[in-house]
């Protein structure tokens, strides 16, 4: 029999954020030394989410005397993928070794992007032109983006006990263990509790997985210490003893060394033959690599983004500054900003721009028909939109052309999608569906089956509420608490993110700051509902292209 003893998820607590190493170069920068060549310094600003204001995040070395410098010193970033992290990088000539910038004395050019669109670039590499001073060619800038690999190996492992002390009056003891991870300054940390085994001497854990950077933070050799305990229901476990070993100990699996004595320094201490309090075994041990996000865009992964706009009547008439279409030349509706604030991000990772927009709960010229599913630039053949500027476009078109009508029907576009990406489920793409909709959903039962069959493609649906209207309904998509069914089936992963609007609007106004709040709650489940299909479907990335490979790119902006 078993028994928990406090929550204590290891995983959970200690993985920190993912880093990114980006490795700069320059081609072809512009001459201002009159009897050298120019001695750049490469400086990179970031920008606070929902703000404008650029700070000094770090610069590159100086190197003297070239036009085209490979900088070594590296510029190292917690990647977020749910948030559009702008970056900008100017290119200075140096002539005083001073920190000052001004003193920097010459402007060679600055670009920026996102650090997205690095990463998401083919195997991390992204050219982009210098601008800046109006009427000169200013070369070129190259990114190489690297995940620090932080070791990302999980580690299974089981462990059993011997003849351990006895430590309860009327039975025997109820052991469990506990792992520490030794710091730098020769302290412990808490890694991972085993669950207690009741009223036994020879108990046999049930296997466990941890990480190893959790375990060891990267450091095979590092001491790991483990606690031996009876657990006691009053909390004041009892201690029976401890032993040290290392993770490059462990990683030998079941051997005679990996047998160890628990020991009692107190009872050593008191005791002349004392000999331990019993002997912990090691009876398995297997290591496996985890993937991580970035390990599939790198590898070639596209995420392939489709928009869906509710067109129903209860959105109000778009000629009208009440209706949540209102087309306001001076401002974005909750419409346009949902869509950009999500778009902007996703885009990065979608090498050919071209994004599907569906348009639901309408009737269509010239005869009325209502459609679920028509495309928003009209063309039945190519339901595609260049850009997210061109999914902005071809919604502002066709609120001039279509009727808004009714009713609110889910499935039909969450079915258009799923057919496409039951046509690539290799893990070459992953297709993120965004429904942007004013209120309750009319074909529900057929909206929880199309949900339930969607749940086994490469497929994840962010539902985006807007306006005043009651959501409950969403709720009960959105499987956090409860997995969705259909017909006695359940979804095999969560893949629906729901969110109202409202609860991002900034109090102030600032669209920017209500846009970004929005784009990093529904994208942030997005990088784990990918690797969750690719984890049940047993896919692995594709080794990253390497920059020597890679065909060169050029975005000019």
């Amino acid at each position: 029999m078993m028994a928990s003893i406090g929550e204590f998820d290891p995983l959970n607590n200690i993985v920190p954020a993912t880093k990114i190493e980006v490795t700069v170069s320059c081609r072809d920068l512009l001459d201002v030394d009159t009897f050298s060549k120019s001695d750049p310094v490469v400086v990179l600003y970031v920008q606070g989410i929902g703000t404008k204001e650029w700070m000094e995040f770090g610069r590159t070395e100086v190197i003297d005397n070239t036009l085209n410098p490979n900088f070594v010193r590296k510029f190292f970033l917690d990647f977020f993928f749910e948030e559009k992290q702008n970056l900008r990088f100017d290119v200075y000539n140096v002539d005083s070794r001073s920190s000052n910038i001004s003193k920097f004395q010459d402007f060679l050019g600055q670009t920026f992007c996102t650090l997205g669109e690095i990463i998401g670039s083919t195997g991390g590499r992204l050219e982009k032109s210098l601008s800046g001073i109006p009427g000169k060619k200013l070369g070129a800038i190259i990114f190489a983006a690297e995940e620090l690999s932080n070791c990302r190996d999980i580690a299974t492992m089981q462990l059993c006990a011997n003849k351990l002390d006895k430590k309860d009056f009327f039975g025997k003891s109820d052991p469990f263990l506990v792992f520490y991870r030794s710091n730098e300054d020769g302290t412990f940390t808490i890694c991972h509790k085993t669950e207690v085994v009741k009223n036994t001497l020879n108990p046999v854990w049930q296997p466990f997985t941890i990480a190893v950077r959790a375990l060891c933070n990267g450091d095979y050799d590092r001491t790991v210490k483990v606690d031996v305990y009876d657990w006691d229901r009053d909390g004041s476990h009892d201690f029976i003893g401890e032993f040290t070993t290392s993770y490059r100990d462990f990683s030998r699996g079941q051997n005679q060394f990996n047998v160890y004595e628990v020991l009692n320094p107190k009872k050593k201490g008191r005791k002349k033959k004392y000999i331990n309090s019993g002997t912990v075994t090691l009876l398995s041990f297997k290591v496996e690599s985890e993937y991580t996000f970035v390990d599939f865009i790198r590898g070639g992964t596209q995420l392939n983004f489709t928009v869906a706009i509710d067109f129903t009547a209860s959105n109000g008439n778009p000629s009208q500054p009440t209706s949540l279409h209102y087309m306001n030349p001076y401002q974005m509706n909750a419409y346009a900003m949902a869509l950009k604030a999500v778009g902007e991000i996703i885009q990065d990772y979608d090498s050919d721009k071209l994004f599907p927009a569906y348009g639901f709960g309408a009737k269509l010229p010239p005869d009325g028909k209502i459609s679920h599913a028509f495309p928003l630039s009209g063309d039945n053949e190519n339901p595609n939109c260049v850009g997210i500027e061109g999914v902005l476009e071809a919604y502002f078109q066709s609120l001039r052309t279509v009727q808004l009508y009714g009713p609110t029907n889910f499935s039909p576009v969450i079915n258009q999608v799923a057919r496409s990406a039951q046509d690539v489920t290799d893990g070459s793409q992953y297709f993120v569906l965004l429904m942007i909709t004013d209120g309750v959903i009319s074909d529900m039962v057929q909206t929880k089956e199309a949900v339930v069959n969607a749940a086994a493609l490469p497929m994840s649906i962010i539902i985006v509420g807007v306006g005043p209207a009651k959501f409950d309904a969403m709720e009960e998509l959105d499987g956090d608490e409860v997995r969705v069914s259909s017909r006695g089936r359940f979804a095999e992963r969560d893949i629906v993110q729901f969110v109202p609007f409202r609860d991002y609007m900034d109090q102030s106004g600032n669209q920017v700051l209500s846009m970004a709040r929005l784009a990093k709650d529904v994208l942030a489940e997005i990088p784990e509902q990918l690797l969750g299909f690719m984890k049940t479907r047993g896919i692995e990335p594709r080794p990253a292209l390497s920059s020597s490979e890679l065909p060169k790119l050029h975005m000019h902006i």
